[in-house]
């Protein structure tokens, strides 16, 4: 499968731009006014702000580098790039979270003095909050639409910054109704809320980078697409792992073995179209077809005489009088029938004609000393295993197999 064009990692770089420029705002808004106002919370909530300027930087950076090509040192790309910045991101939300616990601790122990422009304090708090909610909603819905988990992260960011601008908010307003000690008790609250979350988003991009199978929506749906598509019997062995915005997959088909090398390879063209459309963060795919373990195996071997299983074994394949086509199974003939070669009496193509109306019989196994190369090309676009006569007796060479292609020791034509 291609490079994935189905995700538009631009979009994602914009977002990051827009956070980036949002914040630097914020920054020296908060930070004018809580120095000319002596608000030490909003002076902090700049800091805050500050760093939040580095942690948008951080998933812009691991954006743009995470679209770099594959070359010989990354020959599967630097998607990984993007998933450390995201791991950065959720670092950073910890340690915000620990930050907020303590200014809350000492918010409590040793409450602020009452601050200046008040009015102007609370006005900048809301903007602020405001602020970072849109460029939180805006952010989280383009990573969802991406699938980068920087970005996502970066969003759950943001609104850490509307509590943190909360905070103080409600701080400015406990001043006026003698509630000093509730912005403290709030934050180490929320403190402890943040902590989490940032853990949590810790443990997912550490289980990304341990190729830690997460997406289970994502392969269940891998697994009921694949088997929608026409000639695939059954699925198994499914594996996908994330990288960045995208996802690796591999999965095993089980088809016919009548299905010519044609048909498979047009069923894998089909399959990888659909897998396409219903998850357009599939970057590559891998698909090993396998062909069904058959309860019943067709044997047919080339005999001189019509006399059933008591028939000679005919050295020759196009110059065989007759064919007997067996069907068996653990190891017993179920029936057979006599098939006359319609090409025994030939003077040219022999071979190529026998190979053609044995081809029309679906048969399993060919039992034959010597397959010439006209023979060989015919079979060659089906999955036909071929077997030496192994036996005593014509029965004994069919049942051997038989057996042998049951279990996969028979050579393919």
């Amino acid at each position: 499968m291609p490079h994935n064009s189905g995700v538009n990692i631009k979009e994602g770089e914009t977002a990051s731009k827009y956070s980036i420029i949002s914040n630097i705002v914020l920054m020296l808004i908060k930070g004018i006014i809580g120095y000319l106002s002596g608000n030490i919370a909003l002076i902090a909530d700049a800091l805050h702000s500050f760093a939040d300027v580095f942690s948008s930087a951080a998933v812009f950076i691991g954006l743009r580098l995470s679209q770099r090509k594959p070359d010989e040192l990354f020959p599967y790309g630097y998607y990984r790039i993007e998933t450390l910045a995201s791991l950065l991101v959720s670092v950073i939300i910890i340690i915000t979270g620990l930050e907020i616990g303590w200014d809350s601790l000492i918010y409590l122990m040793d409450p602020p003095p009452a601050v200046s422009m008040a009015a102007i304090s609370l006005v900048v708090s809301l903007i602020a909050i405001a602020v970072s909610y849109a460029v939180a909603v805006y952010k989280e819905r383009v990573g969802e639409k991406i699938g980068s988990t920087a970005l996502i992260n970066d969003g759950k960011h943001s609104y850490i910054d509307v509590v943190s601008s909360a905070l103080v908010f409600t701080g400015i307003i406990g001043e006026y109704i003698g509630l000093h000690g509730f912005q403290g008790f709030a934050g180490m609250i929320i403190a402890v809320i943040i902590v989490y979350v940032g853990s949590t988003l810790t443990k997912y991009n550490l289980l990304v980078l341990l190729d830690a199978c997460i997406d289970r929506d994502s392969l269940e749906l891998l697994r009921k697409t694949v088997l929608s598509v026409k000639g695939v019997e059954g699925v198994h062995a499914i594996r996908i792992r994330r990288s960045g915005p995208y996802l690796f997959g591999e999965i095993h088909i089980e088809i016919e073995r009548s299905l010519s090398a044609d048909k498979i390879e047009g069923m894998i063209s089909r399959i990888n179209s659909e897998v396409k459309r219903v998850l357009p963060s599939i970057d590559h795919l891998i698909i090993q077809p396998e062909t069904l373990k058959k309860d019943e195996i067709v044997v047919a071997v080339p005999i001189e005489d019509n006399r059933g299983l008591d028939s000679k074994i005919s050295p020759h394949f196009g110059r065989a009088a007759f064919f007997i086509i067996a069907r068996t199974r653990n190891g017993d003939i179920i029936d057979y029938k006599i098939l006359e070669n319609p090409a025994r009496s030939l003077e040219k193509k022999k071979g190529i004609k026998t190979a053609e109306a044995l081809k029309k019989r679906n048969i399993d196994v060919l039992v034959v000393e010597k397959l010439s190369e006209g023979p060989g090309y015919v079979f060659s676009d089906s999955l036909l295993g071929t077997a030496q006569p192994e036996g005593s007796s014509l029965k004994e060479v069919i049942i051997n197999a038989s057996t042998k292609f049951a279990e996969g020791q028979g050579s393919d034509s």
